[in-house]
């Protein structure tokens, strides 16, 4: 899980992400589900031309914690298991994630998450509506979060974080220019392509508000680190479970394959903290495809980190 110490994190948020240009939307028909659009520009675009499976999973732990912190106010909530399975590429856009409460505890909260390609629709309104009649946008892929229960104090200005108060509206997030896509941006270091081997820096661009690095900049380093080990192949599909917060940096990923076959790997990737004793941070499986060109409804991969 990833957990607060409880002491002041050592790097702050900014008001500037590695997801400041998503133009991100969410709405909220009721407290139990939660919609988010999100812009398909060419930089959140893998190299073959679909959404980058690090940016769906981005997207679909920030819309799933609305309902969960909902649900279990005045708790907050920490990202500990994430699974986000293709369907097919999500090439048109917007991105669409429809999440909705499927379990509260008293220790976790599990939320599923739809993802859509909204083709062109961008009304979320319009797209929970369409989504419900089974009409207009397709299913890209389907998923399902698990969040572990921690106290609010662990979150940094977690009271200006409200779901409750915002049932029945849509909220535009604050959008601002982001140099690079969505692989560059976030400056991953390749150590070892082969082995998986690439670091990601903790600093503001990519923290959360408990303090460690967000769970889908840690998703990308994740599918960075398996398409460095297979660039012939595609990211679909993506298991992570996240274990403990980074203290220091960078956080390393190390890669083994658990299949290689004619059309598809397997490969598990693990995050450490490497200024830590390599404390074990996040473990994640990626399945990967072959490309468009050779097998229907697949696509190129992304490119490697700069």
């Amino acid at each position: 899980m990833v957990l607060a110490n409880g002491s002041s994190p050592q790097v702050l948020a900014s008001m500037k992400t590695f997801t400041s240009d998503f133009g991100l939307a969410s709405f909220q028909p009721t407290r139990e589900r939660s919609l988010m659009r999100a812009d398909l520009t060419d930089k959140l675009r893998s190299h073959g031309g679909q959404a980058s499976l690090g940016v769906l999973v981005t997207v679909a732990d920030y819309v799933t914690s609305d309902p969960a912190l909902v649900a279990c106010r005045p708790d907050w909530t920490a990202t500990q298991d994430l699974s986000l399975h293709s369907a097919g590429p999500l090439t048109e856009g917007p991105i669409v994630v429809d999440s909705n409460l499927v379990r509260i505890g008293k220790k976790t909260i599990i939320v599923s998450a739809d993802v859509y390609d909204g083709h062109g629709l961008t009304d979320l309104r319009e797209l929970a509506d369409a989504i419900d009649s089974g009409s207009g946008p397709t299913l890209a892929a389907r998923g399902l979060v698990t969040f572990a229960r921690i106290p609010r104090s662990a979150a940094g200005d977690a009271d200006s974080y409200t779901p409750d108060q915002w049932i029945g509206t849509i909220r535009e997030h604050p959008t601002e220019e982001v140099e690079g896509t969505i692989y560059s941006r976030l400056a991953m270091r390749v150590i070892d392509a082969s082995a998986g081997v690439l670091e990601l820096d903790l600093t503001p661009f990519v923290v959360n508000q408990i303090g460690t690095i967000m769970g889908g900049a840690q998703a990308l380093l994740v599918e960075s680190a398996a398409q460095a080990m297979r660039p012939e192949l595609v990211a679909t599909d993506m298991q992570m479970h996240y274990l403990s917060q980074v203290r220091t940096g960078p956080a390393r990923s190390y890669g083994t394959v658990i299949r290689d076959a004619d059309d598809h790997a397997v490969l598990s990737i693990q995050l450490v903290d490497a200024s830590a004793d390599d404390r074990l941070l996040a473990l994640a499986t990626v399945t990967l495809h072959k490309p468009l060109l050779t097998q229907p409804n697949r696509l190129t991969q992304p490119n490697r980190p700069e």
